[in-house]
Parts: structure tokens; C-alpha cells; sequence
């Protein structure tokens, strides 16, 4: 039996040989005789080589998995975020509005806010490297530069300076006319962002921060110790927002900080 097993083994291998001959022209020329696509038919046109093409959609996939941290990094969402987190604080309310809710609301505001920079973005950008009229460098060059336009138009000139400074042993320094580079402008902005954030958190807490003292300062003198100031002026801070039209003064004042 073990002298017939590599003669079993031979004429098998024999008889997959034109077999897998016929897979490998299929693949090769795009089905052939067997049916089965090739690999270049499986993949979109282009003027790259297969291998090319499937490091493209490899960083396609990438892109697509950070899409949470770049929305994060270089739009409005910061300030929105951190704005509807400062006035859920004021008013003493731990859960309501739901997370849900107010993420929900920072986004759609920030698109909103950032539809010029998506359409400059999708129309001179992505949608020429679609029809397959631009290369994939000239592509990045005309996606990133209207959101460059945005974070140069946002952030502080003390954080971006303070990052150049920082970059300037390991960044070469920009020259005269040349734009600044992604890796010191984003964190410059993203610096920022959290300022203005916490500035316009600074305003909204303020006026309950005083309701909060009258209530404290009243619950006081009467003498009711055992009674949490804060029972008593949540419906006073509540009533003050809701007089004042306070989600319609909230968001309006953080759109137009950006324009």
C-alpha cells in the first residue's frame, strides 16, 4: 500500500494539471472556457495595474474606517460638541438631552456649516477621479484644499504659530506663497476649535450659573438645609431657556461664528 500511495499521488497530479491550466488562462484572460472572471474584470478601470488598483481601494477601506476621527478633526463638529455639552451641564441635566440626540445635532450642523467644503470637495476633487480624468495625487491635492481653506480661515494665528514652531526642526518651514502643512494645521485647528468650544461654554454656563446662586442664596435664608438648591432651580434654568428661545439662539450663534 505505501508503494502505491506516490503512484495514486502522480496520476492525480496528472490529472489536475490541464485542469489548473484552464483556471489560470480564465483568470488571466477575463473567463475564458471555465467561466470565471479574471482578476482584472473584477476590479474598476483604470490606467493603474491590478496591484495598483488594489492598494487603492486597501487605502479606500482605511479612509472609509477613520471617517469618524477625520469628520472630528477637520470640520465644525468640535464646537458643536462641545457647545451642546456645556448647556446640558448648565441646566443640571445628566441625561436629557440624550447623547443620541445631541451628537445627531452636531452633526447635521456641521453639515450644514461645512456644505460649500463638501461640494467644492465632491465636484473638483472626487468626482473627477471617478470619471478617471485626474490621478489619485492631483485628486488628494484638490479634496484637501478646500477643507485647508476652512481650517485657515478658523483657526487662531497664536496656535498655528505655536505648532510651526514646534515643526520646525522636523517640518520644512513653508515658504513665502506655500501652503502649510496638514500635519501642522490640523492640530492647530483642532486646538482652536476646542477654545472657541469651551469660550462659548463659558457663556452659556454663566447665566444659569447665577440662577443656581439666587436659589442657593434664598433656600438659605429660609433656613432649609436639608432641601439641594439644585431641586429648586432646575425648573427656574429650564423656564429661563425656554423664554429666551434658547436652542434657536444656541445654534444661530454657533452657525454664524463661522462665516
Amino acid at each position: 500500500m505505501s508503494r502505491r500511495l506516490p503512484l495514486v499521488l502522480g496520476a492525480l497530479a496528472l490529472l489536475l494539471l490541464p485542469a489548473g491550466a484552464a483556471l489560470a488562462q480564465g483568470a488571466a484572460g477575463g473567463g475564458g472556457v471555465t467561466g470565471i472572471p479574471g482578476l482584472d474584470a473584477l476590479l474598476p478601470p483604470g490606467n493603474g495595474a491590478a496591484s495598483g488598483r488594489i492598494l487603492q481601494l486597501v487605502a479606500l477601506l482605511t479612509v472609509l474606517s477613520l471617517a469618524p476621527g477625520l469628520l472630528v478633526m477637520v470640520t465644525s463638529f468640535t464646537r458643536f460638541a462641545v457647545a451642546f455639552s456645556f448647556l446640558r451641564s448648565g441646566l443640571g441635566l445628566q441625561s436629557t438631552p440624550a447623547n443620541l440626540f445631541l451628537v445627531s445635532l452636531s452633526l447635521f450642523m456641521t453639515f450644514y456649516v461645512m456644505a460649500p467644503t463638501f461640494d467644492r470637495a465632491w465636484s473638483e476633487g472626487v468626482r473627477p477621479l471617478q470619471e478617471n480624468r485626474i490621478t489619485e495625487e492631483e485628486a488628494f491635492t484638490r479634496i484637501t484644499d478646500p477643507f485647508r481653506e476652512f481650517m485657515s480661515a478658523q483657526v487662531r494665528p497664536k496656535d498655528l504659530q505655536t505648532f510651526q514652531d514646534l515643526a520646525s526642526r522636523t517640518f520644512p518651514k513653508p515658504q513665502e506663497g506655500e501652503k502649510i502643512d496638514l500635519r501642522i494645521l490640523i492640530p492647530a485647528f483642532m486646538i482652536s476649535e476646542l477654545r472657541r468650544g469651551f469660550e462659548i461654554g463659558f457663556l452659556i454656563a454663566l447665566p444659569f450659573l447665577v440662577i443656581d446662586m439666587i436659589v442657593s442664596t434664598i433656600v438659605m435664608s429660609m433656613g432649609m438645609m436639608m432641601l439641594p438648591p439644585t431641586v429648586i432651580s432646575l425648573p427656574f434654568k429650564v423656564l429661563f431657556f425656554i423664554l429666551i428661545d434658547g436652542w434657536n439662539l444656541l445654534v444661530s450663534g454657533l452657525v454664524r461664528s463661522f462665516f
